[in-house]
């Protein structure tokens, strides 16, 4: 815990944690069984996505793989589905406790910290919260500044952006970060073709040092 002041006259003082809340740290290789795939196959699509759990290694952390194949084909004989092509995950909505629903609260936290080796493809994390529209998704392009390499990629919850089915939402409010309901990644760029995204870790942390920082426009 790290005490910071928030007044000079006042002396007043917040106290920030500095150790890692971990979400969903896929080295433990009972995650993957509370995740689930989502893609346009859904709807009748013929894109393909699979999630495994894959075996640390001398070079490698145990890890999720996140991989499959694009297709923006659109199903026969359904003329109202006019847009297909993405593939996604997420964590299943989590039990009730004797408190209510389980949820994470992060809001003591400035940033979701992941470690992922990417593609480089335009991948998508994508939240889920507690709020008053429950379709409503808060995004951040997950930027990889080494593809083909494991990287630490840091996002600020404040950067998050709340979209509905797709698009984006007026007036944006800030994401509920007390009351997180899901966590997960999507590639929704259309472009046909593989894709192979791995992730070992989601976490909520404080700390700049732990990786990169990566805004909206970085």
């Amino acid at each position: 815990m790290f005490i910071v002041p928030i007044s000079a006259t006042t002396l007043e003082y917040i106290r920030v944690p500095m150790t890692p809340y971990h979400l969903l740290d896929f080295t433990n290789p009972e995650t993957i069984t509370i995740c689930k795939t989502m893609s346009d196959a859904d709807i009748g699509g013929f894109s393909k996505v699979s999630l495994d759990q894959v075996s640390a290694t001398a070079s490698e952390p145990a890890h999720i793989r996140f991989y499959g194949n694009i297709s923006i084909d659109l199903p026969p004989n359904r003329p109202h589905i006019q847009r297909s092509g993405y593939a996604a995950w997420r964590n299943k909505d989590r039990g009730p406790t004797l408190f209510g629903k389980s949820l994470w609260d992060v809001s003591p936290f400035m940033f979701l910290a992941l470690r992922v080796k990417s593609d480089g493809r335009k991948y998508f994390v994508n939240i889920q919260t507690e709020s008053i529209v429950y379709t409503d998704i808060h995004q951040h392009r997950l930027y990889s500044r080494t593809p083909g390499e494991w990287e630490t990629v840091l996002l600020k919850w404040s950067d998050f952006v709340r979209t509905n089915h797709g698009e984006i939402v007026e007036p944006q409010s800030e994401i509920m970060t007390q009351k997180i309901r899901t966590l997960g990644i999507g590639l929704i760029d259309r472009v046909p073709g593989p894709f192979d995204l791995c992730i070992a870790n989601m976490w909520a942390t404080n700390r700049v040092q732990d990786g990169d920082t990566h805004g909206k426009d970085s």
